[in-house]
């Protein structure tokens, strides 16, 4: 999956445990050897070749971002660390303070250390050095300060916020007006192993939602289950909003285990067949090439400080050394490359019908789904280009068969980089379905990262709305009498010891701040017309008619969101949607659609 330099190494950090359920799937394998290679110490980082590295704008900008972000979040812990590794947060008034006075510096001489670790930071960020250690608060927070709390924002966020992709429709309901998050099956087999690590807390959960007339969704029920574990037989409760104080706070603390739960992708077969099995010249290798540059460089500096053993996203995720392999499973159990496009993706999940009368072909379950109705916008805007594109250079489907480069390339994506499926049967075949396939890698480069990527701080940057960690169980699982007592007298103490400590929180408020954050050499999706297509006035022509249909996008996003009837989307204090605009500038803007997975 990846090459490295020759470089000295530190002896290997490896867990015993790291391989036990590797030995059964090979995706599991490669995510295992990710973790413990980049345990290891390479002077030199990782290889990446230097058509895929970051331009120097783009590398100073990341740097600087990632250690202002870092900055801010280690002076904190290092506090935090003095006193109690495990400290949380006394009350919200204290988590409402690293938004308005923010975080004193060190004494002096540890200034100075920091000054001379990190001297390029310094000089980079010093006109705002008035606010190093204060976090800027998100647009959520921003409007509305007690949105994390209501049941309606919990629903909205299925449709219009991060976790957009896993809301399915109950088809066992003819109505149509039951809809499900189902973490049930998945993470039931890691609650044992992740409660056995410290101060973490697990559930399978499932999360049902009722459809109401005005295309909103109400949350009616939670489910958590603990399997039988330390000679306990299984639990499993479930809870509904509830008016009496004891059942409404039992409701918030089974909605922070629901939002704590998350997925990871994966993306680099793509990169590796394109530049291995095309020439520079091809016309495919000329389309897909934007929308591949720079993944390759963005995960080799996530496998050297994000995805590591003990690296930073264990710290703050609830599977900790489980993360990895937990989303290796679930690509290995559910992953098929033709349910990846965006309406493929919401037909499977129950979310539309196919409709020749509907826009774009399609009629969505839920009219008011933002995800889904923004996405189909950029996605029939790109289908349009990607289809005058194909057209135009093979006008026959014989050419497409007649092309080695082409067919190499997809037998080396299908057999070598998804080797473990490369005998499925619903890989689909070029050359009949060449856009398809070309559309599904560059929807997911661009439109599907930008929808799950660039809202992290907007949606989770205030942390209780979106813990990455839970690190008590429900009070009412087998409860002695001292701590169910503790529960009634001071509930809010209780939600406070269930969200991440202070080095957690501000560990997992840094990451969300450099990920969600645009280069200023950010390249956009129909926005720089690639130097080999200026000669082509076929090819040119095609493209302006992308951008200019992508400018009608970002207005269409804006009328809606300015639609008092999409309740998903307006009203009092609710961010709009606009993750799919596909322009920004630079920062964290909660818009924009990069064309690769660069960040």
């Amino acid at each position: 999956m990846f090459t490295t330099t020759s470089a000295t190494l530190t002896p290997i950090k490896t867990r015993n445990d790291r391989f036990s359920a590797a030995k059964t799937s090979p995706i599991l394998v490669v995510a295992e050897l990710d973790v413990l290679v980049a345990a290891q110490k390479w002077e030199t980082g990782f290889y990446v070749p230097r058509e895929e590295a970051f331009s120097e704008v783009k590398q100073l900008t990341f740097s600087t971002n990632f250690m202002y972000s870092m900055l801010t979040a280690l002076i904190p812990s290092l506090e935090a660390t003095i006193l109690d590794p495990d400290l949380g947060f006394p009350n919200f008034n204290a988590i409402d303070e690293l938004y308005t006075q923010g975080l004193n510096l060190p004494a002096l001489d540890k200034q100075e250390v920091w000054k001379s670790v990190i001297p390029r930071l310094i000089k980079t960020v010093s006109d705002e050095a008035h606010s190093i250690l204060r976090f800027k608060a998100p647009e959520t927070l921003d409007r509305d300060k007690f949105f994390w709390l209501r049941d309606e924002e919990f629903s909205r966020q299925t449709l219009a916020g991060l976790d957009t992709l896993s809301i399915k429709l109950v088809t066992a309901i003819d109505q149509k007006r039951l809809f499900i998050l189902d973490y049930h099956d998945l993470f039931l087999p890691y609650v044992e192993r992740v409660r056995d690590l410290k101060g973490r807390a697990l559930y399978g959960s499932r999360t049902m939602f009722f459809l109401n007339p005005d295309e909103t969704l109400k949350p009616i029920a939670i489910e958590l289950t603990r399997p039988p574990m330390d000679g306990k037989p299984q639990w499993k409760e479930v809870y509904t909003s509830c008016l009496h104080s004891t059942g409404d706070w039992l409701w918030k603390l089974a909605k922070t285990q629901v939002l704590s739960q998350d997925s990871i992708y994966r993306y680099e077969p793509y990169v590796i067949a394109t530049n291995r099995g095309l020439s520079v010249m091809h016309p495919i290798y000329r389309l897909l090439h934007p929308h591949l540059q720079y993944t390759m460089e963005i995960n080799a500096l996530a496998r050297e400080s994000l995805v590591s053993a003990d690296g930073l996203i264990e710290k703050i995720m609830t599977f900790g050394k489980y993360y990895l392999e937990v989303g290796s499973i679930f690509y290995d159990q559910h992953w098929q490359f033709d349910q990846k496009s965006l309406p493929a993706d919401l037909i499977s999940r129950g979310m539309a019908v196919e409709d020749p009368n509907a826009p774009q072909g399609l009629r969505l379950t839920i009219k008011d789904y933002p995800y889904a109705s923004d996405g189909l916008l950029l996605w029939d805007a790109l289908k349009q280009w990607v289809t005058e594109y194909v057209n135009h250079y093979y006008p026959k489907p014989s050419m497409v068969e007649a092309d080695q480069e082409i067919q190499s390339w997809w037998t080396e994506i299908r057999t070598i980089g998804h080797g473990d499926k490369k005998d499925e049967q619903w890989w689909p075949v070029p050359p009949n379905d060449l856009i398809d396939i070309l559309m599904t890698i560059i929807w997911v480069a661009s439109g599907q990262h930008a929808a799950v990527n660039f809202g992290q701080y907007t949606y989770a940057g205030y942390f209780p709305s979106r813990p990455s960690f839970t690190r008590t169980k429900m009070p009412n699982e087998d409860p002695t009498d001292n701590e169910w007592r503790r529960f009634l007298r001071k509930p809010e103490a209780a939600l406070l010891e269930c969200l991440p400590s202070q080095i957690q929180a501000t560990r997992a408020m840094a990451i969300w701040n450099v990920i969600s954050h645009h280069s200023p050499d950010e390249e956009y999706v129909g926005d720089k017309l690639e130097p080999s297509w200026v000669e082509d006035p076929v090819i040119r022509a095609a493209f302006e008619r992308l951008h200019g249909k992508l400018k009608q996008v970002e207005g269409i996003i804006d009328e809606r969101n300015a639609d008092c009837n999409l309740k998903n989307r307006n009203g009092a204090g609710i961010t709009p949607y606009e993750l799919f605009k596909p322009f920004s500038e630079p920062g964290v803007t909660g818009m924009g659609v990069p064309n690769s997975v660069s960040i």
